[in-house]
């Protein structure tokens, strides 16, 4: 992921003992794009809350919520990491910013299953493989977004398939922070952030993401403009 090369040893039994559980919540959900079928339909993920088995170190329970369209579905499930690895080169961010501030640096690999709620409407199950960049300092795991100002920059990969319940129908679904994994190279036409062709994708639900691109400073779409707080799908 992003380039960065890797030693072949499965380190896991060495890092089991750190929590990994912030790693996938760090991210704005904004930052976060998904895409479900072969059209590339956008999906919106929002993974609320996250907790170690403290009985099976490598399993994480998590609790979120899904979006394609206006129909949101709950979801509750488990990432299970299967590998970790350590990074041959440390990177330290423009001008080594960071250097001396991080001890390891490395990469997991993880399956994971989020079940949604089946008495909601179009509700299914997401299966796959989970890829997350992190790094190692004062014995506390970290979200690794030392790079994160560089083009192409991204993290937390999920990519897999979304199956229907008591249907045959499934689609492929990936989702990431600040990219989409694993898609067409002419879908993701942005350089230095996230963008879609908006004759091609702006009636699969990426209209918020053409018009933000196109506004200066990527400024948001709609300003609130009332005292009251501005209401997320999620909650």
């Amino acid at each position: 992921m992003n380039g960065q090369e890797l030693t072949d040893e499965n380190k896991i039994d060495s890092y089991l003992k750190y929590n990994f559980s912030d790693l996938w919540l760090q991210t704005d959900e904004q930052f976060v794009y998904g895409i479900i079928g072969e059209e590339y339909e956008k999906i919106s993920i929002k993974i609320i809350s996250v907790s170690k088995n403290l009985s099976q170190p490598n399993e994480y329970y998590v609790y979120g919520k899904s979006m394609v369209e206006a129909n949101v579905c709950e979801f509750v499930g488990k990432i299970s990491i299967t590998k970790i690895q350590e990074a041959k080169n440390q990177r330290f961010g423009v001008d080594d910013e960071y250097k001396g501030k991080t001890d390891k640096q490395g990469f997991l690999t993880a399956e994971y299953e989020f079940y949604e709620n089946n008495k909601q409407s179009h509700s299914g199950v997401f299966k796959g493989q989970l890829q997350t960049k992190w790094y190692l300092t004062d014995s506390a795991m970290k979200y690794n977004d030392l790079d994160s100002v560089s083009d192409g920059y991204f993290n937390n990969a999920f990519v897999g398939i979304w199956k229907m319940y008591n249907s045959k129908l499934e689609k492929i679904c990936h989702w990431g922070d600040y990219r989409v994994p694993n898609v067409d190279c002419d879908f993701d036409i942005g350089t230095a952030e996230f963008n879609v062709d908006a004759e091609k994708y702006s009636g699969k639900g990426w209209l918020d993401v053409i018009l933000k691109n196109r506004m200066p400073h990527g400024g948001e779409v709609i300003q609130n403009k009332s005292d009251e707080p501005v209401k997320h799908w999620w909650e």
